[in-house]
Order: structure tokens, then C-alpha cells, then sequence
């Protein structure tokens, strides 16, 4: 079995991406001085995307180590977005199914509710660092100071709460641009992408996210799910998650710790 201590990947250069920038955009340059714009210009442009592509592949590693599967025949469940409103009645559901997650918490709802933070501790269950705003929309294009402050209040948010910081990370919608890393390396945190999603955050049925996750249920996945949605059917997801485990013999675990 893989040591517990391969879990924890945290970055060690992070800037190792910028010397592949320089040489390509010099390879453009030399390309476009020798055989002119035909050749140079969409050299440019594919160039220019491969460094982009990467900011929207989940479990790409281009920018950064991440976690998209766990050793063992356990699954790791990890809920992202809160605390919120069903925290309290999830945790329940989670105890009926003695079954254990790690819950991504956004920072400021989390200094706004510590005592759901602190409620989620008690019963066992591991937080991850998911920004301190949830900036959904441009956390992609966040700047180096930006992306800083996000993950840096985020992290210094849960540890007031809990008393110790978070390992894990999660980006939002699982965007990861050319700066994370290097607030992961600071704050001594794993990237954690995932294995198998329902794509539950947005308008759904329960039948339809488990009919998404369901195929990629296996010993050692990365389950991502949401509470705090919209649609109301977080509670009735999660339980059709943990009695389909249930049916599989899985069981949903927290990975391996080290000292």
C-alpha cells in the first residue's frame, strides 16, 4: 500500500511554469523572426493555451501537485461550499450512516458560523480550505496578491476555529491558475481535486447526480459534493450516495493521517 505520507503533496517549485512560458514565447519569437506571421501567429495562440487549459482540468498538475484518488478501499467523501444552513441535519445524516467527510469551508461563512465549524469537528469530521470569498466567477483569474489573500484568510479563518490549520485545499470549481501554488507552499497545504462529481451545486435531481456518480464509484475515489445549494436536495443526495456505498460494501472514510 502506498505510506499515508504520498498524501500530502504540497508544492515544492512553485514557479517552475514560468521558465516553460519564457522558453515557448522565445521558441514563438524565433519561429515568427524566421518563417514570418503564418507560422507565428497561431504558434502563438496554441503557445498561449496550453499555459490556459490547464486553469480549467480539475486534476491537472500542470500548476500544481493534486489529489484525485485515495490509496485503499475506502472512499473519501468531501463536501464543499459551507458551513451553511444544512450543516446541523447533514452531520445527523452522516452519523445514521456512520460515515465521514471533509467539509471544503468557504472562510467567511465559516468566521460567521463557528459554532457549525466547531459542531462539525465534534463529530469527527476534517475541514478544507476553500477560499475565504468563493469568488466563483473570476477565482480563475485571480492575481498572484489576490489568490494570496483568498487562501491566506481562508486558512488563518479555520485554524482560529478549530485550533490547528487545515491540510487540504480544494479551488473553486476546481479552478487552479499559475498562483496557487505558491500560497499552498506557504500554508503547507495539499491540493485535493476529485474522481467523482454529480455536478450537484447547480439546479438537479438527486436521481440525475447519482446517475453521474455512480459509475466512478470505487474503492479509493474523491467524492465532490455541495451542501447549501439552491435546490434543496442536498440531504437527499448525500443519503442516495451513502446507501449506494452502502450496497457497493464501501464505506466513506477519512484518509489516512500522519503524524
Amino acid at each position: 500500500m502506498t505510506a499515508p505520507e504520498t498524501l500530502y503533496r504540497i508544492p515544492v517549485r512553485p514557479w517552475r511554469w514560468v521558465k516553460w512560458l519564457l522558453a515557448s514565447q522565445l521558441g514563438v519569437a524565433l519561429v515568427w523572426w524566421q518563417l514570418g506571421w503564418a507560422w507565428g501567429l497561431p504558434l502563438l495562440l496554441a503557445s498561449h493555451g496550453l499555459f490556459i487549459v490547464p486553469v480549467f482540468l480539475p486534476n491537472s498538475r500542470f500548476y500544481a501537485p493534486v489529489l484525485s484518488r485515495v490509496p485503499g478501499a475506502e472512499v473519501w467523501l468531501t463536501i464543499d461550499d459551507g458551513p451553511s444552513d444544512e450543516t446541523p441535519a447533514l452531520l445527523d445524516l452522516l452519523d445514521r450512516h456512520a460515515a465521514k467527510a471533509t467539509f471544503f469551508m468557504v472562510g467567511e461563512r465559516a468566521a460567521a458560523r463557528p459554532e457549525l465549524v466547531r459542531e462539525v469537528l465534534r463529530r469527527g469530521h476534517e475541514l478544507g480550505n476553500h477560499s475565504h470569498s468563493h469568488p466563483q466567477a473570476r477565482f480563475w483569474a485571480l492575481g498572484p496578491a489576490q489568490m494570496a489573500r483568498e487562501i491566506g484568510q481562508c486558512q488563518q479563518a479555520l485554524t482560529a476555529i478549530a485550533g490547528t490549520p487545515p491540510r487540504w485545499y480544494r479551488s473553486v470549481v476546481g479552478m487552479t491558475n499559475p498562483f496557487v501554488a505558491a500560497a499552498l507552499k506557504r500554508h503547507g497545504l495539499t491540493r485535493v481535486g476529485w474522481s467523482a462529481r454529480g455536478f450537484d451545486g447547480v439546479g438537479c435531481t438527486p436521481e440525475g447526480v447519482m446517475a453521474r456518480i455512480a459509475p466512478d464509484l470505487q474503492p479509493g475515489a474523491i467524492v465532490l459534493l455541495h451542501e447549501g445549494a439552491g435546490h434543496g436536495h442536498t440531504l437527499a443526495i448525500i443519503e442516495a450516495l451513502l446507501q449506494q456505498l452502502q450496497a457497493r460494501g464501501l464505506r466513506a472514510r477519512l484518509p489516512q493521517r500522519t503524524a
